[in-house]
């Protein structure tokens, strides 16, 4: 066959993909869920990172006072603290706001019935994200062996088994992304190979006429990793409009307590998976095509 010719054959390959656009259409359908399952597993992973992140430090700490302590010595202890390098906030709870505070709380009946002498006052400190926990230690230390001081709550702790609760999190959710990846690689196989099965007889009779195999699997390979790449890119926007639709109702509150606000996915790993999509649907085309023409 002349060479004048491939043009002409390439392109009636290329019409005969677009003429089943049905077909196409349900590829594409079928790889954007699957796509979806994915990122919605690595938005899971993200956010939660993004809280373990957050609570692997605990970043405040509370002074309680000693019932002798002066009003002098508490302002003196209150003026020093904030300037103290790495301390964001600091506030003094007397013991009446103390004893509201808990009551608010609580709602507790006997709580309520107690004197305000029965809460201590104390000192509550919030840091910076320069402040790790070892520096947090030392300043604990250096405040319990003022004679105002009491005691020091730093809640380490609490935050270390938190941390090891998230770390676990992550590590589900990391699995659960790698089950779901094996899922879409699965549905990206049997897409394609149902695509070219329906185009078996077109292969077979480019084959006959003498087109090459390089020739053959071009447009097949093109035509795979535009649908994984366009399916994944459908995925990324269907997930994006759904994540808008939460983050606006997300409760403020919530996320004041936990740290940390939702994020999305970020861009490096949205164009992955674009990138993935295309890179898998060739792929499959080719190993799909394998078979068909003999490679």
């Amino acid at each position: 066959m002349g060479g004048s010719s491939k043009p002409y054959r390439f392109l009636g390959t290329w019409r005969a993909g677009r003429s089943n656009w049905r077909l196409q259409a349900l590829s594409v359908f079928s790889l954007a869920v699957a796509f979806v399952c994915l990122a919605s597993a690595l938005l899971v992973v993200t956010n939660l990172a993004s809280v373990r992140d957050r609570w692997s430090r605990a970043g405040r700490a509370t002074v309680y006072l000693r019932d002798g302590a002066s009003e002098k010595d508490t302002q003196e202890l209150v003026q020093a603290l904030k300037a103290t390098s790495g301390v964001t906030r600091t506030r003094l709870v007397s013991r009446e706001a103390a004893r509201d505070e808990v009551i608010a709380q609580s709602g507790d009946e006997q709580l309520a019935a107690l004197p305000p002498e029965a809460f201590p006052s104390s000192v509550e400190l919030a840091f910076s994200e320069s402040v790790d926990d070892s520096e947090l230690s030392l300043l604990a230390l250096k405040l319990r062996s003022l004679p105002m001081v009491e005691m020091v709550e730093t809640y380490q702790r609490w935050t270390e088994r938190l941390s090891q609760l998230l770390r676990g999190g992550v590590t589900a959710s990391l699995f659960l992304a790698l089950v779901v990846f094996a899922a879409v690689v699965s549905v990206v196989a049997s897409t394609m190979r149902l695509l070219l099965e329906r185009r078996r007889v077109e292969v077979e009779v480019l084959r006959l006429v003498g087109a090459t195999t390089k020739f053959v699997c071009r447009p097949f390979i093109v035509e795979g990793a535009m649908q994984g790449a366009v399916g994944a890119g459908a995925a990324v926007l269907l997930l994006g409009l759904l994540y808008m639709i939460v983050h606006n109702r997300f409760d403020t509150q919530l996320a004041s307590l936990l740290g940390v606000q939702p994020a999305f996915l970020p861009w490096p790993v949205v164009a992955a998976m674009v990138a993935m999509g295309a890179f898998l649907g060739a792929t499959t085309a080719w190993v799909s095509l394998r078979k068909a023409v003999r490679i």
